[in-house]
């Protein structure tokens, strides 16, 4: 079997934009602010609600198995994680009676309460359904925080927290906010505060 031409090529430069997009010290400055809103969280009882579309929608599922089941240290509380991407009846509910921009807002509104956590992943920084319930979030009293790349698009400005990835690609992108989601996950469960 023959390489297909241009691999080596290709994935050396692809592998090299990657550690270059997670060379900045943008994520350690980003795990420097969210770390202590999800210990408060942890500590008061309060629910983090992720959500996202396509591949950050699955990285919003990702997040909430790690941070409910792993994160956890010695006699710590475990994080009470949802995912608001995972209830697919209730999403397609709200999308077809209403307005898809409002999947996320209108299940945040239902199930979130003042000193809870909403955490939005968007790649790009611009899907309406996203930026809905980061607006709902705040008017409801929820700390937010956004995950983006691609220059941060409205949600930069629009999350308390914004951990803006410096690149254009959507890969590179995705890839920094899985590294982000392992990195925290592997913090609370070695090394975080074992005890409330």
């Amino acid at each position: 079997m023959t390489e297909p031409p241009g691999l080596d090529a290709f994935a050396r430069t692809y592998l090299a934009e990657a550690r270059e997009s997670l060379s900045e010290p943008y994520v350690l400055e980003g795990v420097r602010r969210i770390v202590p809103i999800l210990l408060e969280a942890r500590r008061a009882g309060h629910t983090v609600f992720f959500f996202g579309n396509g591949g950050s929608a699955s990285t919003a599922s990702h997040f909430v198995v790690d941070l409910s089941k792993v994160a956890a240290r010695g006699s710590a509380p475990r994080l009470r994680c949802v995912g608001l991407s995972d209830n697919v009846p209730s999403l397609t509910a709200w999308a077809n009676d209403h307005d898809y921009a409002k999947v996320f807002a209108e299940q945040l509104k239902i199930l979130a309460r003042p000193g809870d956590v909403a955490i939005a992943i968007s790649g790009s920084g611009n899907s309406p359904n996203v930026l809905e319930a980061v607006r709902a979030a705040k008017g409801i009293g929820v700390t937010t925080i956004g995950l983006t790349g691609i220059g941060g698009g409205k949600l930069k400005e629009l999350a308390d927290v914004a951990v803006v990835v410096p690149s254009d690609s959507m890969q590179h992108t995705e890839d920094v906010h899985v590294v982000l989601l392992h990195l925290l996950t592997a913090y609370f469960r070695d090394a975080g505060p074992s005890e409330r």
